[in-house]
């Protein structure tokens, strides 16, 4: 069963756009990693410092396969710094238990 990470991030004094080139970085690096589906930068749209980065995975063994593999904290050492440490945790998995599309999603920038 697919499993869906939510990681919140504060871009604080650097500005969103540190944060979304760090995403970009690691993103690169995490190219083929085992059972990552997808992974996808949100900017909160009421909060303007406020980031979500929302990644896909195959199952939660691939998941749990990545973050204890020992590259996991060099590969995302980048976003580390900006993660919410405001929020009581920084990030949160879900298991997906139902899915509705109703068509593709456009192509995003």
């Amino acid at each position: 069963m697919r499993v869906v990470v939510l990681t919140w991030y504060r871009a604080g004094d650097t500005g969103t756009e540190a944060v979304r080139e760090a995403f970009l970085g690691v993103s690169e690096r995490l190219r083929g990693q085992p059972g990552l589906l997808s992974a996808r930068l949100l900017l909160s749209q009421d909060e303007p410092d406020s980031l979500v980065i929302v990644s896909e995975w195959a199952d939660m063994a691939a998941y749990k396969a990545w973050e204890t593999e020992p590259a996991h904290r060099d590969i995302t050492e980048p976003l580390r710094p900006y993660q919410d440490r405001q929020r009581a945790r920084p990030f949160e998995t879900f298991r997906v238990s139902a899915r509705f599309a109703s068509m593709p999603a456009p192509a995003e920038r």
